[in-house]
């Protein structure tokens, strides 16, 4: 499966949609835009993974890379990500407790009073 990615602006943050599959094959787009993202001067960067069918261990890492080189930057990221199959993931390898992660695109950019998980 093709991995496609889109961004957008919502609330002053920049999102960047991603759908399809996150794995070892596709995963290096991902880190790619990321990095172009931050490198371009985003400060305020949320992944949407609302439409992601599928994340492996190189896309953790690829998630975590963007939360260090965000942080590093004076930045904040943040992930939405609604679905429990992917929620799973994060809670498995305990990176729900590491990765600021939000249930809609308006918790994360503080559109809404719900806040994170």
């Amino acid at each position: 499966m093709e991995l496609s990615l889109a961004t957008r602006t919502v609330a002053a943050h920049t999102v960047l949609d991603v759908v399809g599959e996150v794995d070892v094959y596709t995963a290096p787009k991902l880190r790619d835009r990321l990095t172009e993202l931050l490198e371009a001067g985003t400060r305020a960067l949320v992944v949407d993974l609302s439409r992601v069918e599928f994340l492996d261990s190189t896309g953790l890492g690829v998630l975590v890379g963007g939360l260090r080189r965000s942080r590093n930057l004076g930045g904040s990221f943040g992930l939405v990500c609604g679905q429990e199959s992917l929620l799973k993931v994060f809670r498995i390898t305990a990176l729900d407790q590491v990765l600021p992660l939000y249930p809609t695109i308006e918790a994360a950019t503080g559109q809404a009073s719900d806040g994170g998980r």
